[in-house]
């Protein structure tokens, strides 16, 4: 009697241990979400993931070596075309300057008091012509003497002499003034090159020095982008790619604002793919650059390359890859089966498909679920 009771507890045991799992593990493992398909228009997108970048990014280079005096912008200032950005210290080059202005200076009045002793000798000259004449003429008649004569001539000579030297020093005046001037403009030049200036309107993402470092010619200060070229550097498969084309409108996600959509458009495809990664670069531009932005930072892009009239259309997480076949499980009388399916298009949710009907239920694999296969029991 008490063997049949404790096979009866056995077996009460069992049924409810098998009750238990099959109410509890088996059905809710194998109860699936369905869905049905639907018909409508689909636009296609293809979807890429990138970072922000920009077509134009200036270097600001220091142009002659020597000490930082002043950087006047920093990382994320904005700066305006031929604002002051840097000013290295010119050392001795201003007293130069000065110098060089003062040479100048010197050689203008020289050739000036020059001018004015020649034009003062012209007029000496004129009076010794006559005196002379005149001691030609009285000498001639014997009217005056060889000495009076002779002092004449010889007072008309020196003014002559006079005259040429003036000449000599108004010439050379002169070159004094060109050489002076063109060393004054080539300290210009020179010290011109001590401050530097921002070559566009711009947004600074980049500073590389510090006041009071000591920098060599060319060495990269700061770096400015232009906001106007600013894109997202954004890359497809190859298998998806070919139907990117340039002005194609798109929608950016930035990393930092995923609840925002901003619009974009399709700038460039570049010429070559990455042989690595099998992926094609394709740069869109904002429509409206988003106030701040920042460089590298990840987002995502989504390029509408066409519509689809009148599809059908599914989840697009439906979709399972069967070696090279692409499918979506059915509820086939209770029974899972793998149905196969042509995908004519697809977006960031939905896929158009040929090969289902509007009436067929779809199932949805999850992972918490039993792993389906054909034939698999489904509630």
């Amino acid at each position: 009697m008490n063997r049949v009771i404790k096979y009866a507890v056995a077996a009460l045991v069992v049924v409810a241990g098998v009750t238990l799992f099959y109410n509890k593990v088996y059905i809710p493992k194998s109860t699936y979400e369905k869905v049905m398909p639907t018909e409508g228009d689909l636009r296609v997108s293809v979807f890429g993931i990138g970072n922000v970048g920009a077509k134009d990014i200036y270097s600001v280079n220091a142009l002659v070596g020597g000490k930082v005096v002043r950087i006047t912008k920093e990382a994320g200032d904005w700066v305006k075309k031929g604002e002051l950005l840097l000013v290295m210290d010119p050392v001795d080059l201003p007293e130069l300057l000065q110098e060089a202005k003062i040479a100048v200076k010197k050689a203008t009045l020289e050739y000036e008091a020059s001018k004015k002793e020649l034009a003062s000798l012209f007029a000496q000259k004129r009076l010794a012509l006559v005196t002379y004449k005149r001691y030609a003429k009285l000498k001639e008649h014997s009217f005056a003497s060889q000495s009076e004569y002779d002092k004449a001539k010889a007072d008309l000579d020196a003014v002559d002499a006079q005259i040429a030297a003036s000449r000599a020093r108004i010439k050379s005046a002169a070159a004094e003034i060109e050489r002076a001037g063109k060393n004054v403009e080539a300290l210009e030049v020179k010290l011109s090159k001590y401050n530097v200036f921002a070559p566009v309107d711009g947004y600074v993402i980049a500073r590389e020095a510090q006041k009071g470092e000591s920098v060599v010619p060319t060495q990269p200060i700061l770096e400015i982008v232009d906001p106007k070229t600013v894109w997202i550097k954004a890359y497809i498969d190859e298998k998806i790619s070919g139907a990117v084309k340039v002005g194609q409108k798109a929608t950016i996600t930035l990393r930092s604002q995923s609840d925002k959509k901003f619009s974009g458009v399709v700038k460039r495809i570049a010429p070559q793919s990455d042989a690595v990664t099998e992926e094609r670069e394709v740069d869109v531009a904002f429509e409206t650059l988003p106030i701040p932005f920042y460089m590298n930072e990840q987002a995502e892009v989504l390029i509408a390359t066409k519509v689809l009239k009148n599809v059908v259309k599914v989840p697009l997480n439906l979709l399972i890859h069967k070696g090279d076949k692409v499918g979506v499980w059915v509820d086939n009388g209770s029974k899972a089966h793998f149905n196969v399916v042509n995908v004519k298009g697809m977006n960031s949710t939905e896929a158009a498909v040929e090969g289902l009907t509007l009436q067929q239920k779809l199932i949805l694999p999850a992972p918490n679920k039993k792993p389906l296969s054909e034939g698999s029991g489904i509630h």
